[in-house]
């Protein structure tokens, strides 16, 4: 009978500590699914790019500089590996795309242009869904980096690598937009 006691409290911790590691796999899946919606954005952002450009280059035939600065950035953007790095080259992408739209505004026949207004509306509607996936991705590294990183899971989390967030690395992107009226 007094055996029963002792293997009964280790099975108890089994079990505690199994939990405690199931629970730190799962938020670790949920980070990388999160980080998988992020991508399946940036991809459908990078396939309106081209089209984006094609449309815009035969307006706009004296502006192949900043055509060309969007084209790179989209291609380092392709190219990042992972948060941190992704975090980087999407935001020289925004860049490169905010003057890309900015010098927009000075060819009235663009702007018509059907087909560019439908690309123009349809990466927009992108930017919201990135946005709403950087979210939730953040909100899931930041459940996970926690789950990892309180005792006792501090404890049996070697293996599990924090997650990076994915954060604004451009102090200008923080900055307030001004309106003019």
């Amino acid at each position: 009978m007094e055996l029963w006691i002792p293997l009964g409290l280790i099975a108890l911790a089994l079990i505690y500590f199994i939990g405690i590691y199931n629970g730190l796999v799962r938020a670790r899946n949920q980070t990388r699914n999160g980080w998988s919606q992020i991508d399946v954005q940036l991809k459908r952002r990078h396939d309106l790019i081209p089209n984006l450009v094609e449309t815009a280059k035969g307006y706009m035939k004296h502006e192949s500089e900043t055509l060309e600065k969007v084209v790179a950035a989209r291609s380092k953007a392709l190219q990042a590996k992972g948060p941190a790095q992704a975090g980087m080259a999407e935001a020289a992408l925004g860049s490169a795309l905010t003057g890309f739209l900015g010098l927009v505004e000075s060819y009235p026949d663009l702007k018509a242009n059907k087909n560019f207004l439908a690309l123009q509306e349809e990466l927009s509607s992108t930017e919201n869904r990135i946005g709403f996936a950087r979210q939730a991705y953040n909100d899931a590294a930041t459940k996970y980096n926690n789950r990892r990183e309180v005792f006792p899971a501090n404890l049996m989390s070697g293996s599990f690598e924090s997650a990076d967030m994915f954060e604004i690395e451009d102090a200008s992107e923080r900055a307030v937009p001004k309106v003019g009226f």
